[in-house]
């Protein structure tokens, strides 16, 4: 899934990867070569792309890239083409070699290329890395691939934004309708014809082509965040190819794309999703860590959790001013505040200098001490893949805006922010408004995948939900791993978004799944404490037709 951009305007969703922007079957059934004949659903006649694989140069040593091209229509397979650009880390003991795992980082609009470079090396366990060939692309629309591209430069496309994070009055709000209205008629004019075919479908059909253009007989894959909605799609769309998917950090399919009975009548797919319930959870976690931390936590002093809120109420009523190493000074405000809030609960080793500057600007008396704090945790959180034209909101939007049913009007992004800022204060706004370019967006996309999402896979589905996760909910995990036809849940009892680098334990689970097929075993017994402020009733548990977690805590 997504997370808000940590300048004050909207440039974009980074990877749902902590400090980026945060893996089977038996031996015998492990994947064999493709047959010549094997056929695609909905995409059968297009031709497999032949991949030549070369070194990618200084700037990622030891990977290899290479350049697919897939039907940009599946209706069309014959038809005209788009390019794929794609990465692998070949298997460190090729002799022992079972196949490829595709990844996927998330956003959407995550650059596959610029992830997998950027930590595929530390990707799970050794036995993992000398088996299999990590592979990973840019999807399209996105990137170094066949990009939607909407304005000339990526500073065109940054001034066509409202000069804000996320609106919090009326006035505000006009502003930003204003704004999706203009850059949604940018890309309706010169996004070209990729601008009707980035569904999550479309994504899964190329990744399908991919497999048999690496020889897998079946898909062994990861994904994170949004990267879920991709392996639930592949799995539903191709469910007899499925080897091994994992998926952390789940959004469930459901209500991303349709909503539950009328819902998609009056509620966007972004309130469906219900991720500001995570990240103020998250957020009444962490002070209430840092309470308990006392002199470990620099913001512990007094009640962390009222002085938080204060914080809070003062930036809204006026703007800290903050040094901008000019002489001059740029005012830090409520929505700053926010978002910068959100970046840091999504990565847990993030929080002590997240706390030190709440401690710097709560005093504000060094301003130049806060200005240095902000600094260092946006570094911290702000990494973000290069590509050469940096798509600022049309990889988002160009799958966000496609995939669900939404209202087609401002109005309803409007009502589900203000009641989802009441309910979870603070991060209604910021995430449900993200989305609401979908209500101008001209781009339709005919074959986007709405479900059933319950097909029987050939093999189990992995779903790995973290507890506390300021993005994706715990809950979406439970739902899901209920929903898939085959699907088992591993819960880590721990904070920040997806399981990655957060827990030997899970890795060790989803290492031996990747290599061997071997789900997680069901819990004996499980205890459902779900995070949930003080205020809130906690959630009955889930029927026990549900999975029973197999549980992680972080080490």
């Amino acid at each position: 899934m997504r997370i808000l951009s940590l300048v004050s305007s909207r440039a974009g969703r980074r990877p749902g990867i902590p400090a980026l922007v945060a893996v089977g079957l038996l031996a015998s059934l492990l994947a064999l070569p493709a047959a010549a004949t094997d056929q695609a659903s909905s995409g059968g006649g297009a031709t497999v792309p032949k991949l030549a694989w070369a070194a990618c140069g200084d700037e990622a040593p030891g990977f290899e890239c290479a350049t697919a091209q897939v039907p940009l229509d599946y209706d069309r397979p014959r038809g005209a083409t788009i390019s794929l650009a794609l990465t692998r880390l070949p298997a460190t003991g090729p002799g022992r070699r079972i196949g490829s795992i595709f990844f996927n980082p998330g956003g959407p609009g995550g650059s596959g290329v610029g992830f997998l470079q950027a930590i595929g090396r530390d990707l799970y366990s050794d036995e993992v890395r000398a088996r299999f060939d990590l592979v990973s692309f840019d999807p399209r629309g996105v990137a170094r691939s066949t990009p939607l591209q909407c304005f000339e430069t990526a500073d065109d496309a940054l001034a066509a934004l409202a000069p804000f994070a996320f609106p919090f009055t009326r006035a505000e709000e006009r502003v930003w309708v204003q704004a999706d209205r203009t850059y949604a008629r940018a890309c309706a004019e010169r996004g070209g014809p990729i601008l009707d075919h980035m569904s999550t479908a479309n994504v899964a059909r190329d990744m399908d082509l991919l497999r048999r253009a690496v020889g897998d007989r079946k898909m062994t894959y990861v994904g994170y965040s949004y990267g879920t909605a991709i392996g639930s799609t592949y799995a539903n769309m191709f469910p007899d190819k499925v080897r091994a998917v994992v998926i952390d950090g789940v959004i469930d399919p459901v209500s991303y794309t349709t909503g539950r009975g009328d819902q998609a009548r009056t509620l966007p797919s972004d309130a469906r999703l219900r991720s500001e319930q995570g990240a103020y959870d998250t957020l009444q976690g962490l002070l209430r860590l840092c309470d308990l931390g006392g002199p470990n936590c620099a913001f512990s002093g007094g009640n962390p959790k009222r002085r938080y809120d204060r914080l809070a109420r003062r930036l809204l009523a006026e703007p800290a001013q903050l040094p901008d190493d000019q002489g001059g000074t740029v005012p830090f405000t409520y929505a700053d505040l926010v978002n910068t809030t959100l970046g840091a609960l999504y990565d847990p080793s993030s929080w002590p200098p997240f706390a030190e500057f709440l401690q710097e600007l709560d005093t504000l008396t060094s301003p130049a001490r806060a200005a240095e704090a902000l600094r260092g945790l946006r570094h911290r959180l702000g990494l973000r893949a290069r590509a050469p034209y940096e798509q600022v909101l049309e990889g988002f939007a160009g799958v966000w805006c496609l995939d669900p049913v939404n209202p087609d009007h401002s109005s309803a992004w409007a009502s589900a922010a203000r009641r989802a800022d009441r309910r979870d204060p603070y991060f209604g706004r910021p995430w449900i408004w993200f989305g609401s370019i979908c209500a101008p967006w001209q781009g339709k996309d005919s074959d986007r995948y709405l479900g059933p999402f319950n097909r029987r896979t050939a093999n189990t589905v992995l779903v790995v939900g973290n507890r506390n996760d300021p993005a994706t909910r715990y809950q979406d995990a439970v739902s899901t791993a209920g929903l898939l036809g085959r699907g088992r849940l591993l819960t880590v009892a721990g904070w920040g978004h997806t399981s990655l680098f957060l827990s030997s334990c899970a890795d060790a689970y989803v290492s031996r799944y990747l290599l061997t097929g071997r789900v997680p075993p069901r819990a004996r017994s499980a205890t459902w404490t779900w995070s949930r402020s003080p205020s809130r009733p906690a959630p009955r548990p889930p029927p026990r037709s549900r999975p029973t977690p197999t549980c992680c805590r972080p080490p």
